[in-house]
């Protein structure tokens, strides 16, 4: 598959994405309004004013993008966007989908059929055994599995399924391995037939609230996320809920009554998830969702840029629907009688203000 974006495209992308408070679904509003990464990038001192900002948001400069892409390619790390080779075909379907992507290893692990295996850290030596001897009956059948390189039930899995191929997916930049003795592990990863991808900085160390921006990578490259031990208020029943929003499939393995690891999965079966007890029952939910062909959602038509200026009366309207309880920006719309595109251009000029959070199910507070 040849590149989509030209070297100075890339270059363009990189900035806009390393810019303050430009996360992927600002990041895709941009590009879809402006026409390109250049001209966003010129459009966002303004944009940020409109918004409210005290100051000029930090803008990417070239010269740091550049070291980034140097540096890059000295570890064998390269940037991709969707529909390149190496970005996971499902992974491009989500709504906050990584703009690039920074892959090391072997692309055809990351265009093939996924499978997620996630649980918890302080795994049960039953666990990771269960773990081990699904991943490895998972690639035996042609799956490849991922999953976020942690200790426990993660390691596990990547182990089982070195030989056939397994993608790591980083809370952290390529630099920054966490945890730092699986570094050995992801050696093994991506010298062999697997990969690593990452959507942070390469010098980036993962903070607690990396974790679940991760766990939204390995839930939405995959066909179906399968839990093991799982506690209650567990990082991998986060990767269940983002799974369902994602409209992933949702596995999971039971457990002792008396573990409280097993007390999170245990509570997905009572809600209804598919119990598993061996590959066969994840395989046979998934084969027939490979037969059907990728879908990616339609994009809502708007203007071309932002060059059409709010109404001082519209956007505070707008704005005095907002506080700190979550609203839905459907409700927005709806309440404020304004036109979809133009309550998204004021919630793109306050995210880029740093006035606004995005939270799942399209809910925004203001800061």
């Amino acid at each position: 598959m040849s590149p989509i974006l030209s070297d100075g495209e890339r270059l363009d992308w990189l900035r806009l994405i390393r810019s303050d408070h430009v996360g992927p679904r600002t990041f895709q509003s941009l590009l879809k309004y402006n026409g390109s990464a250049a001209a966003a990038l010129s459009a966002l001192p303004d944009l940020a004013r409109r918004g409210g900002a005290g100051g000029l948001p930090r803008i990417c400069s070239h010269d740091d993008a550049m070291r980034e892409i140097e540096r890059a390619q000295k570890l064998g790390v390269r940037f991709v966007a969707a529909g390149e080779d190496g970005y996971p075909p499902r992974l491009a379907t989500i709504d906050d989908a990584p703009p690039l992507l920074a892959i090391r290893g072997n692309t055809d692990a990351l265009m093939g059929a996924m499978i997620a295996i996630v649980g918890a850290r302080n795994a049960s030596a039953a666990g990771m055994k269960f773990a081990q001897t699904l991943a490895h009956d998972l690639a035996a059948a042609g799956f490849i599995i991922i999953s976020g390189l942690a200790r426990g039930i993660d390691q596990a899995a990547h182990r089982a399924s070195l030989a056939s191929g397994t993608v790591a997916v980083l809370a952290g930049g390529h630099s920054r391995i966490y945890p730092p003795e699986h570094e050995d592990l992801l050696a093994s990863i991506v010298s062999g037939t697997g990969a690593a991808i990452s959507e942070m900085p390469l010098d980036h160390g993962p903070r607690a609230a990396d974790f679940p921006r991760r766990n939204r990578l390995i839930s939405g490259a995959s066909v179906g996320v399968v839990i093991i031990e799982a506690a209650h208020r567990s990082g991998s029943l986060i990767t269940a809920r983002m799974a369902g929003e994602q409209g992933r499939e949702v596995f999971a393995v039971p457990g002792s009554p008396l573990d409280p690891r097993s007390a999170g999965a245990n509570d997905l079966i009572k809600q209804g998830v598919a119990l598993v007890t061996s590959a066969d029952d994840i395989i046979n939910v998934v084969n027939p969702i490979l037969r059907r062909p990728i879908e990616t959602p339609l994009e809502e038509p708007g203007p071309s840029q932002f060059g059409e200026d709010v109404g001082a009366a519209e956007r505070a309207r707008i704005i005095s629907l907002l506080g700190p309880t979550p609203v839905s920006i459907d409700d927005l719309i709806r309440l404020s009688g304004a036109a979809a595109s133009t309550v998204r251009v004021v919630l793109l000029e306050l995210e880029l203000a740093g006035r606004l959070e995005r939270h799942g199910g399209g809910l925004v507070t203001l800061v």
